[in-house]
């Protein structure tokens, strides 16, 4: 079955939640599942660099019915070989790529050339919008918090304020209305300036053990942020997934 050789086209940076498109390939994948690669959809699939907010959630119309997307992830074609999700070794945008989103669902799937279309679930995208938000304010507010404790210059955030989120964070996860986010605070952080103990930590010597009554910070710390449901959120404009 051949494989795409133009991009996908995307239209949920416009803020879409409905598309019609047209199968372009169809991908059989773990479970008994397939992978529905379209010309164009209005679907938010996770980004493999930054894996951090989910798909959307939603549904695929066919002919023979709807169909319901468990996944949706980025995909990339090179030299004729197609690499979904986590196997995807590049990011979007990579020169010598072609890049695409599939629609990953249960069932039968429909046939290359039919067309179809994508139905998103506008409150579970709005919650997620949500979270992306509040995630982005609570980074700002903790830079803002945490600017005296800095000893050394560091590069800075949007409003000015030294950039502890971007410097220190190890992981974040979005979710309706919040986020997790996990931060590393060890060697690294001291050298650029940031002491532990600003985060109420003791210091903890190599090979010891911290107090179980300290607060979980050294040599992680974990931040959660929500949002209320009117929350907006944002994302970069962009017509193709690159």
């Amino acid at each position: 079955m051949a494989l795409p050789t133009t991009d996908t086209i995307v239209t949920y940076p416009d803020g879409d939640v409905s598309s019609t498109g047209v199968v372009v390939h169809v991908e059989p994948v773990a479970d008994g599942r397939s992978a529905v690669l379209l010309d164009t959809t209005a679907c938010h699939p996770v980004d493999t660099a930054w894996p951090d907010q989910p798909a959307d959630r939603g549904t695929l119309i066919t002919a023979q019915g709807p169909l319901t997307i468990v996944d949706a992830v980025t995909g990339g074609v090179h030299d004729g070989d197609l690499h979904l999700g986590a196997d995807l070794p590049v990011r979007t945008g990579t020169e010598g790529w072609t890049f695409v989103v599939a629609h990953v669902v249960d069932g039968t799937a429909p046939d290359v050339g039919q067309e179809v279309r994508v139905e998103v679930d506008r409150d579970h995208r709005a919650a997620l919008s949500a979270g992306h938000t509040a995630c982005h304010l609570a980074a700002l507010a903790l830079d803002h918090a945490l600017a005296g404790a800095w000893t050394k210059e560091a590069p800075t955030d949007a409003l000015g304020n030294p950039a502890f989120d971007s410097l220190a964070i190890a992981s974040s996860r979005i979710h309706a209305f919040g986020s997790a986010d996990t931060y590393r605070i060890g060697r690294s952080m001291r050298r650029k300036g940031f002491p532990p103990t600003a985060l109420g930590c003791p210091r903890v010597a190599p090979g010891s053990a911290a107090s179980p009554r300290a607060a979980p910070t050294s040599p992680a710390a974990a931040r959660t942020s929500g949002a209320s449901p009117t929350s907006a959120g944002s994302r970069s404009r962009s017509r193709r997934v690159r």
